[in-house]
């Protein structure tokens, strides 16, 4: 059934913000109609009509890295931290992501489901519809299968969109110490090629740094993700540059997240590949990391910036979108338009995806409502997040 939307400031995202305060038709799932009142087609007179009461209208938003399937926490870790142990110092000592890897191990399919689903209610909460969600916690073939299950599974018990991605190769686990390669060959490719045959993936990822895997077996990974026309992205220059993201634009990938230390040369074969930045604040801050990503060099070369939770257990406990906003236009000097930019029409673009992020003839009906009267205002404030209503595939939630 057609419903009409008026009364409301539209932030349609297409040149800047692109605001107007035109009427939109939902019909079905899709955006049937947008234009003043006074124009509305005949087939449309009858639709029911919501009168929005002058509020803030955006696409729904995207949240294109969270890493939401896990058992456990890491608040002790975050404790270290504070006492002046590194990411990486946690990390060799056993700690890091080693440790969520044995609570996920020990947790069943529903144990996380469970879990899962209570932190994509909290995203959902802010404006989210579509949400990217990462394996890299199981890191054995069978758990990461069990996780990339989990993952699919969440859309069938949430109104969201959720893209799964492959990311055994994540960490090294215990096991597997100083054996890199063969994690590669013995678990991650094998994972990666039963996962794709099942129907379980999107796409593949993995995390390139002297903490977890060189470009070289990233690019063993990425030649066997290329074999089964399964698209890219990659975790790269967080903590250093062993030009993982120029490895990544090399297979054309739809992302490299994170980028703190991503030099010239990364951003320039970002940009000749069309590769989205994708901008990962909650990790930057709950780190105390001190090397920002290079903002304005990616500007000026015009890379697509998006921005995301990154919602993990150790270095991103955040489940805030618009929390991310703020963060990205605080820290990094982000403005608020680029920041509602990554997570609408870039966040689309860093999963592959061409009919949401904008609302215009034919995308998706995900919208969210906002008691705001100013896209700003949603980087703006500082952990309130004003939505009012939101609505996922023509449809109001409940």
């Amino acid at each position: 059934m057609a419903i009409l939307l008026h009364n409301a400031i539209f932030a349609t995202m297409t040149e800047g913000y692109g605001l107007t305060e035109a009427a939109v038709v939902l019909n079905g799932d899709k955006i049937a109609w947008t234009g003043p009142l006074s124009d509305l087609p005949a087939p449309y007179a009858d639709a029911p009509r919501h009168d929005l009461g002058g509020r803030l209208v955006t696409p729904a938003l995207i949240d294109c890295h969270s890493h939401i399937v896990f058992a456990g926490d890491r608040a002790a870790e975050f404790e270290m931290r504070l006492n002046g142990a590194s990411y990486e110092e946690v990390a060799r000592a056993g700690g890091g992501i080693l440790s969520t890897v044995k609570a996920t191990r020990a947790a069943s399919e529903a144990e996380l489901l469970a879990q899962a689903l209570a932190r994509a209610d909290q995203i959902i909460a802010g404006g989210v519809a579509t949400l990217e969600i990462k394996s890299g916690y199981g890191l054995t073939v069978a758990d990461e299968l069990k996780l990339l299950r989990v993952a699919r599974e969440i859309a069938r018990h949430r109104p969201l969109t959720v893209r799964v991605t492959h990311l055994a190769a994540h960490a090294i686990p215990p096991e597997y110490a100083g054996r890199a390669d063969a994690y590669i060959d013995e678990v991650a490719i094998p994972s990666l090629r039963t996962a794709h045959a099942e129907g379980l993936i999107d796409a593949v990822d993995g995390f390139c740094e002297g903490i977890a895997f060189s470009p070289a077996q990233i690019e063993r990974l990425f030649l066997a993700a290329q074999s089964l026309n399964l698209p890219v992205k990659l975790h790269a220059e967080q903590l250093s540059d062993l030009k993982g993201a120029v490895l990544a634009a090399r297979f054309n990938a739809l992302s490299a997240d994170h980028i703190e230390y991503l030099g010239s040369d990364g951003v320039a074969a970002m940009a000749a590949a069309g590769t989205t930045a994708v901008i990962l604040p909650g990790a930057f801050y709950t780190l105390r990391e001190t090397q920002a990503p290079p903002i304005a060099a990616l500007r000026a070369a015009g890379v697509p910036m998006a921005v995301a939770t990154d919602y993990n257990p150790g270095s991103a406990p955040i489940a805030s979108l618009t929390l991310a906003m703020n963060m990205a236009c605080t820290l990094f000097r982000m403005t608020p338009l680029e920041a509602l930019q990554g997570t609408t029409t870039n966040a689309a673009r860093a999963l592959g995806l061409t009919d949401r992020g904008q609302i215009v003839l034919g995308q998706r009906a995900d919208l969210a409502i906002w008691d705001a009267r100013h896209p700003a205002e949603l980087s703006y404030r500082i952990g309130a997040t004003p939505l009012h209503a939101r609505i996922f595939g023509g449809r109001f939630d409940a």
